[in-house]
């Protein structure tokens, strides 16, 4: 690639601008960088997939112009020759059609097959992908977030290219799952002679998996070196910035004597699954009797794999699943406040003390509405007899409480980035004045940088409120940044919990010790 830049209509600046780096077959070259750097528009280059975007410079494959190819010659090049794994599998699956239909699809496109042969080669695909043929018949839905990533890197490989692009393959992954996704990736490019470009903001499984790194700042690339090296003796202030961001600490101490605000106790789950028409349904624990309490102003993380329970306990606090059963208390000065007892009207009231922040910032805000009428929603349903003026007045000081000015509230959630959405989500939440909020996944979707300011608004809104978090993650860093105290969950159980510093010093429990291994915390 030499001097690629990238334009797009109405833009005051390139999103790209003079990019340029090599890279041979069998090496893995990951770019890393903030939202908006630049990363993703570079990768999506390579094959021309924005049809808006304006590219000049060159960008060679095999000794071909990419940026001079015709439509035939791309579609020749898309699949067989540059393959692409996207960022989220449940989006980038066809959610209608089953693993084999959409597999079966590739190798038609890029090879011709179809017949026993194709289903050979389909079964074979899965087997390098560490699945077994069972899958072929399963929908996207039915798959783990790690079997849909395996399946997509799959389809990728369907067309034998020469060069995979991964663009944040491992977001939605637990930390085991990250690992055995990239170290699949690397072996496949290793075995196969394949070039591997890794888009990420996860810079433990980028120190450990590639081989070269490049670090994208405002369209241009700052720095560039061999992985050691760079993560060793970082040259570039913003690469100091990035690496600096995962060790930051930023919970404050909570007073001995804190008074409990909330207490959970017996909370259970067990979900009916259906195995067909001639088989009896079967039984799975999602949670198995998990105790614990929260005081005013604390932060308790719960970690945990894939499918160990952790969203389905922040489900049952928010009494969104009626599976769920168990007792849930709110302690509100002298008064106690049995949510789990609740229904109706009462329930309603209820969940103001109780609110939530979704993981995806993209998919949590409704693209009609604007960010005044997103933010204020919460006051409509809690204080409906408040006129226009008031709930203007409102939500202004809401968005200013999280950093956003006043005039935000008359745009729409498309207008902002992803730190900026991930904001509006908390003033959603903070706008009727909860005692506890539930954060699921609140940074999966935000680089290093733009994290940390999440983070920090997080603990300076709850050092100023005194609100408890309920802080629900995959990424250990995370929790060691916030959270006063940890629970592990594994198959719906909790292994074990104490302060944060005491468990990641010395973990007692083999499972949690292997969590805090594959993390690579600095």
């Amino acid at each position: 690639m030499h001097a690629l830049s990238v334009n797009y209509p109405g833009a005051s600046a390139p999103a790209v601008d003079a990019v340029g780096f090599t890279l041979a077959a069998g090496e893995t070259l990951a770019i890393v960088g903030g939202s908006g750097s630049g990363k993703s528009v570079t990768a999506r280059a390579l094959m021309r997939l924005d049809p808006d975007a304006r590219c000049s410079g060159r960008v060679l494959f095999a000794g071909d112009d990419v940026l001079a190819m015709s439509r035939r010659q791309l579609r020749g090049l898309r699949g067989a020759g540059i393959g692409m794994v996207f960022q989220e599998p449940l989006s980038a699956l066809n959610p209608v059609m089953s693993v084999a239909a959409q597999l079966g699809e590739a190798l038609a496109l890029h090879r011709g097959l179809g017949g026993r042969a194709a289903q050979a080669e389909m079964a074979a695909l899965l087997q390098r992908v560490g699945l077994d043929e069972t899958m072929l018949a399963r929908f996207p839905h039915q798959l783990s977030g790690g079997q849909r990533q395996r399946v997509l890197i799959a389809i990728a490989l369907a067309g034998t290219p020469r060069l995979l692009v991964a663009d944040e393959p491992t977001t939605a992954l637990d930390a085991h799952l990250r690992r055995q996704v990239l170290a699949l990736l690397k072996s496949l490019a290793t075995e196969s002679g394949m070039g591997l470009l890794l888009i990420s903001h996860d810079l433990p499984l980028v120190r450990d998996f590639a081989d070269r790194v490049a670090v994208m700042h405002e369209g241009r690339i700052v720095e560039m070196a061999e992985t050691e090296r760079l993560f060793a003796a970082p040259a570039h202030p913003y690469t100091k910035a990035l690496l600096a961001a995962r060790s930051v600490r930023l919970a404050r101490p909570i007073a001995d004597d804190a008074r409990p605000l909330l207490r959970a106790t017996g909370l259970h789950c067990r979900y009916r699954r259906s195995r067909g028409w001639l088989r009896r349904p079967e039984h799975v624990d999602a949670l198995s009797s998990v105790d614990f309490s929260l005081a005013r102003g604390e932060t308790l993380g719960v970690v945990g794999a894939s499918g160990s329970g952790k969203t389905t306990l922040g489900l049952a606090l928010l009494r969104l699943v009626r599976e769920a059963r168990g007792s849930i208390a709110f302690h509100l000065g002298d008064d106690v406040l049995p949510l789990d007892a609740l229904s109706g009207s009462a329930l309603r009231r209820a969940r103001r003390h109780l609110q939530v922040v979704l993981q995806d910032p993209f998919a949590s805000l409704s693209p009609r509405l604007t960010v005044g009428e997103i933010v204020g929603e919460g006051l409509k349903v809690h204080q409906p007899d408040l006129d226009p003026l008031e709930r203007r007045r409102q939500v202004i000081a809401a968005l200013a409480e999280v950093g956003l000015t006043a005039d935000v509230a008359d745009r729409y959630p498309h207008a902002f980035s992803g730190g900026q959405r991930q904001r509006i989500a908390i003033a959603r939440a903070l706008i009727v004045s909860p005692d506890v909020l539930v954060l699921d996944e609140p940074t999966s979707a935000l680089d290093a940088h733009i994290a940390v300011q999440v983070l920090t608004l997080l603990a300076e809104l709850q050092h100023r409120r005194g609100i408890g978090y309920v802080l629900i993650t995959h990424d250990l860093a995370v929790v060691r940044a916030l959270a006063h105290r940890v629970m592990v969950l594994h198959a719906g159980e909790v292994v074990e919990q104490g302060a944060v510093d005491a468990v990641f010093a010395a973990p007692s429990n083999p499972y949690t010790r292997s969590l805090i291994s594959a993390a690579a915390l600095p």
